[in-house]
C-alpha cells in the first residue's frame, strides 16, 4: 500500500508518498480500505513541529479522519467485510490515517450514513466530535440557550452551528463578512462580522461560548456570558490563569480535547440521517497532492474542510 510520511519536520514539501506494508489488525480492530481522508489544521502544525509532539519525532504518518470499506473484521461482531465505515481512530495517538489501508479499533468507527459520500464522511469525525463534546458533553446546551460560536465558518464552527441549532439553541456566530451567507446557510440566527464589529458590543446574555479560534476572543468572551455562563475552548484549554479569571467571575471555563467517543459518533450519524447535519468540503485533492492541500491548511481561513481522495 501507499502511505504519506515525512522524514523531518518542515513545510508541506516534507510530505512524501512511499510504499509500506499493510497493517495487521488486532482482535478488536478492523482493516479499512480508505477512500477519503479528512485533513485538519492540527496536522499541519504537527508536520511543522509547531505543536507538542503527539507523534514523537519523524518519521511518522499523520492523520485521523477516514472513510472507507472494511476489508477484514477479525473476531469482531461490529462490522463485516464490505461495510462502509468512517471515524477518527486512536486520537491523540497515531492512527497513521494518511494511508491507503488503516487498522482501527472497531469501537472508534461507525457505519457511514448512506446520505454521505466517502469524501463528506471523512470530513466529519474530528470537527463533529469536537463540536459535539464541546456543546453536548461539556456545554450541556439545551433548548432556549443562547450559544455563541467563534469561527462559525471553519471546520468545527460550521458543524457546531448545526449541532447547537439541533439542540434548540439560539445561535450566534462570528465570521468574516465573506462567510456570512455560508454560516447563515447552516442555520445561524445571527452572524457577526468580527472584522468590522466588536462582538462584545453586539452580544449579551450568552449561556455557552464555543471557541474554535483562540487569541483574545477567549478572554473577551467573559464580557458576553450571563452569570454562571460557560466558555468551552478547543484552543486555549491549558490557560490556567484565564480559567481562574473565569471562575473568580462566577463563570465556568472548560477545555475540550477531542476523543473518539462512539456514543458521540452515533449522535452525529443520527443528526445526519435526520437531515439536520451536513459537512462542507471546500476542496478535494488526490492522494499525491497532499503537499498542495497542506499549503491551504497553512494559509488558514478555510471554509469547511479539505479532503484527500485515495
Amino acid at each position: 500500500m501507499r502511505v504519506i510520511t515525512q522524514q523531518t519536520l518542515g513545510g508541506p514539501e516534507v510530505l512524501t508518498v512511499v510504499d509500506a506494508p499493510e497493517p495487521k489488525p488486532l482482535p478488536t480492530e478492523v482493516l479499512v480500505r480508505v477512500k477519503a481522508i479528512g485533513l485538519n489544521p492540527l496536522e499541519a502544525l504537527l508536520r511543522a513541529g509547531e505543536f507538542p509532539p503527539l507523534l514523537g519525532q519523524p518519521p511518522f504518518i499523520l492523520g485521523w479522519d477516514i472513510s472507507g470499506v472494511v476489508e477484514e473484521a477479525p473476531q469482531t461482531w461490529r462490522f463485516r467485510p464490505g461495510d462502509e465505515v468512517f471515524g477518527m481512530p486512536l486520537f491523540p495517538r497515531a492512527a497513521r490515517a494518511y494511508a491507503e489501508v488503516v487498522s482501527a479499533p472497531a469501537l472508534h468507527l461507525a457505519h457511514k450514513p448512506a446520505s454521505l459520500s466517502h469524501v463528506e464522511a471523512s470530513a466529519l469525525p474530528v470537527v463533529g466530535l469536537t463540536a459535539w463534546q464541546g456543546l453536548v458533553d461539556l456545554g450541556g446546551v439545551t433548548a432556549g440557550d443562547r450559544v455563541l460560536v467563534h469561527g462559525g465558518g471553519g471546520g468545527v464552527g460550521h458543524v457546531a452551528v448545526q449541532i447547537a441549532k439541533a439542540l434548540g439553541a439560539y445561535v450566534i456566530a462570528t465570521a468574516s463578512g465573506r462567510k456570512r451567507e455560508f454560516v447563515e446557510g447552516f442555520g445561524a440566527d445571527e452572524v457577526i462580522d468580527y472584522t468590522v464589529v466588536d462582538f462584545t458590543e453586539a452580544v449579551r446574555d450568552v449561556d455557552v461560548v464555543l471557541d474554535t479560534i483562540g487569541g483574545d476572543a477567549v478572554e473577551r468572551s467573559l464580557d458576553v456570558l450571563r452569570p454562571g455562563g460557560h466558555l468551552v475552548t478547543a484552543v486555549g484549554m491549558k490557560d490556567s490563569e484565564l480559567a481562574a479569571k473565569y471562575e473568580s467571575a462566577g463563570m465556568r471555563f472548560s477545555g475540550i480535547a477531542v476523543d473518539p467517543d462512539p456514543v458521540a459518533l452515533r449522535g452525529l450519524v443520527e443528526l445526519v440521517e435526520q437531515g439536520r447535519l451536513r459537512v462542507h468540503v471546500q476542496e478535494t485533492f488526490p492522494f499525491e497532492r497532499v503537499a498542495d492541500a497542506h499549503r491551504l491548511l497553512d494559509a488558514g481561513h478555510l471554509q469547511g474542510k479539505l479532503v484527500l481522495t485515495v
